[in-house]
């Protein structure tokens, strides 16, 4: 039997989306059910793979990478470059997008010399363009 989402199931992971460490007594006392039924619709989320993990959250500017780029790059060597990312500590996302571009990356450098760096090491899969982020509007935003 197929698990439809009500309305009990949503606010749970709004909540949890919210605040991933809310323990199963708080969201009982939000949502008004037992501490049984929450975590067995929790289990059954996470069975469905609807809640597919937990993440934490850091503050880059703290940890001395507050440069945020998005970088659009076109290349025809796509393997080599998932398999770059994949090992530079620079980069937090990788999108495989449409148009002019094919990927869209996201990088957090310690500095605008830290990113010339990484920009250098890109120079081998083909042109780029970059877009330092000034200021974060919405970032980890809560969609339920």
């Amino acid at each position: 039997m197929e698990h439809i989402m009500d309305d009990i199931d949503q606010k749970i992971m709004a909540l949890l989306q919210y605040n991933a460490r809310m323990t199963i007594s708080q969201i009982s006392k939000e949502v008004s059910m037992s501490q049984p039924s929450v975590k067995e619709r929790i289990v059954k989320l996470e069975e469905k793979n609807i809640i597919s993990g937990y993440n934490t959250i850091f503050d880059m500017r703290n940890m001395n990478r507050g440069t945020t780029t998005f970088i659009l790059l076109k290349t025809e060597h796509c393997q080599e470059l998932t398999n770059f990312c994949e090992n530079a500590m620079e980069v937090t996302d990788l999108f495989r997008i449409s148009g002019e571009y094919n990927y869209l990356i996201k990088v957090q450098t310690t500095s605008i010399e830290g990113l010339a760096e990484f920009q250098d090491s890109l120079i081998k899969f083909g042109p780029s363009k970059s877009h330092i982020s000034l200021k974060n509007i919405l970032e980890n935003r809560v969609l339920l």
